[in-house]
């Protein structure tokens, strides 16, 4: 594990190790000399300013990448004059490209005036050849370029990007690699995310991500516990197990292990209060998952499900792998194993093909199933999927169509959100009111915040709140 490691007596006078994640400790110390030499010429440290575009698992990603700067010596901002300035992109709907050409746009000035700036992307929306060649004839000043698969490689580019005046890119198809013993900067002290698995072997008709993310790849369970126990040991009460469908976790594994297996032994460490994970598909939720669940002390009362469309004629386009009917009853049963469950969802409006009909069936399914919340997208076209070949729906129509569809979701979202009033309910205490630095906000574990006063030594304490005031979608409270 990279805390066993001393990378002040990484002997450099050796060639690079082949193995990893030794190989990349040694470019860490390497890059250590270079950053030192900065500070001789410079009088500081180097600033480095990293933008996350997208997931959960883009944002564990960036903790990773802020890890290793950390470690090199640079220092962290949140400025884009900084020294080194990355983009971790997100390519799953086409509004997240537009954003980053838009901020390569801004950069191209500053970039003019300070040459020895550098300029990186990584990330989702890298893994696409038409990306690349789009940087490399309009935005020829970027100097580093690195996609999902070889993320673990950062210590490795970012030493070998010093001293080039051309673009470095390193993207990889895929990899069967899974190398996570790297320098992590967590964003909170007491709570993070924790991969579990990589790539999707799902092939949503709409979707992009199992061609940038690759097939599916599992990590070993134990060393899943073992890095859950370090943290606990580091002070985290809560860990989110992350997957592209953590649902079929272990298949791919030399002895396979159930995703609900995982979670029992998860359960078992000592310290840890909380677990949430992220993403289930529904067609491969199991009961014994649900069973889990229920008797869990641990795992939070909180279920995200997406369900993207209403119609069975939609998801079967989708190539979801399940009806609307089967969606219900999967939900039923959830709610009547775990009552107090909270479901949120994503849904997509405008699919290729869809009518108005197809639109009732979801607004049906929103009705029936009512929500604590709904990420509600309209579709967006990405080249390379089987969607993209499909008649499109008229710009006007889906706009229509996504507002009912909204209204739908926040008016039963605040009927259903509305029903924990007047209860107690434990908090962690994640951050001071952004908006009233004498209030604080907790996350309930169904995952519904609520903000009550308080101040920064609560962060990350577990408190009882009364649930006074229902806002919609957050709530509040005080502290009993």
């Amino acid at each position: 594990m990279y805390q066993e490691i001393d990378v002040d007596h990484i002997n450099l006078e050796l060639p690079p190790p082949l193995d990893e994640p030794d190989r990349q400790y040694y470019y860490i110390a390497k890059c250590r000399e270079q950053i030192s030499a900065f500070r001789e010429k410079n009088g500081r440290n180097p600033i480095a300013c990293i933008t996350t575009f997208g997931c959960q698992m883009n944002a564990r990603d960036s903790e990773k990448l802020e890890g290793i700067l950390k470690t090199v010596g640079y220092e962290i901002g949140e400025e884009e004059s900084a020294d080194f300035v990355i983009f971790n992109t997100c390519t799953v709907r086409d509004n997240a490209n537009q954003r980053v050409y838009g901020r390569l746009g801004e950069l191209k000035g500053y970039k003019r005036k300070h040459p020895d700036r550098k300029i990186a992307l990584c990330g989702c929306m890298m893994q696409e050849p038409s990306v690349i060649e789009k940087i490399r004839t309009s935005y020829p000043f970027v100097d580093l370029i690195f996609g999902t698969h070889n993320l673990y490689k950062f210590a490795e580019l970012l030493y070998a990007l010093q001293g080039r005046d051309d673009m470095l890119i390193d993207v990889w198809e895929g990899t069967d690699s899974i190398v996570e013993d790297l320098p992590v900067e967590r964003k909170y002290p007491f709570k993070s995310g924790i991969n579990i698995m990589f790539g999707c072997n799902n092939f949503c008709s709409y979707c992009i991500v199992p061609y940038v993310r690759g097939r599916e790849r599992s990590r070993e369970p134990e060393d899943i516990l073992e890095e859950v126990r370090r943290l606990v040991a580091d002070g985290v009460v809560e860990v989110m197990l992350l997957g592209q469908n953590v649902n079929s976790y272990g298949r791919n594994l030399k002895h396979p292990m159930s995703f609900a297996r995982l979670l029992r032994e998860v359960e078992k460490i000592e310290g840890l209060r909380r677990i949430r994970f992220m993403t289930s598909h529904p067609k491969d939720l199991s009961d014994e998952l649900i069973q889990v669940m229920k008797e869990s002390e641990k795992i939070c009362r909180h279920l995200h499900l997406p369900v993207q469309a209403g119609s069975s004629r939609i998801l079967e386009a989708m190539n979801r792998r399940y009806t609307k009917e089967q969606y219900l009853a999967l939900a039923e049963k959830i709610r009547r194993e775990i009552p107090d469950i909270a479901l949120t969802t994503d849904i997509i409006v405008g699919f290729p093909g869809e009518t108005a009909e197809d639109v009732e069936e979801t607004i049906d399914v929103i009705r029936r199933v009512q929500y604590e919340n709904a990420f509600t997208f309209i579709y967006s076209r990405r080249t390379g999927t089987p969607a993209a070949a499909m008649e499109q729906v008229p710009e006007e129509l889906v706009k229509a169509n996504f507002d009912r569809v909204l209204k739908t979701v926040q008016s039963t979202a605040r009927e259903r959100v509305s029903r924990y009033r007047g209860r107690v309910m434990d908090a962690l205490v994640e951050e001071v009111n952004e908006n009233d630095p004498a209030l604080v906000t907790g996350r309930l574990s169904n995952n519904i915040l609520v903000h009550f006063p308080g101040d920064a030594s609560l962060i990350g304490q577990i408190v009882d709140v009364s649930l006074d005031e229902c806002h919609g979608f957050y709530y509040m409270g005080h502290r009993v």
